[in-house]
């Protein structure tokens, strides 16, 4: 069974940082690239950030510069680290495979930046 369990989010302050984890399990993690995405309130999911199982990585334009992707190939985990967070990052943030499009989701995590 495929599962996605993503850990981290809270309530921050604008201008700081949170780092979000996805443990993934059910099937071959190396095989596939995987991201973060994230679904605001009122708006559709986005993908914000990809990582291949080499470790190249590519982010919206909206988090370039501010947020990093990383995974760790024998944990089978995927991180995502946070920084100069602002209001426009709140969501629940969600990872998963992208080219495995019937698998299921997790619950995600939320992250609400507010003073």
């Amino acid at each position: 069974q495929v599962q996605f369990v993503e850990s981290g989010g809270g309530l921050v302050q604008p201008g700081g940082s949170l780092r979000l984890s996805c443990s993934v399990s059910g099937f071959i993690f190396i095989f596939y690239k995987m991201g973060w995405y994230r679904q605001a309130p009122g708006r559709q999911r986005e993908l914000v950030a990809t990582v291949t199982y080499s470790g190249k990585t590519d982010y919206a334009d909206s988090v370039k510069g501010r947020f990093t992707i990383s995974r760790d190939n024998d944990a089978n985990t995927v991180d995502l680290q946070m920084d100069s967070l602002n209001p426009e990052d709140t969501a629940v943030y969600y990872c998963h495979a992208p080219d495995r499009t019937n698998d299921d989701w997790g619950q995600g995590t939320q992250v609400i930046v507010s003073s």
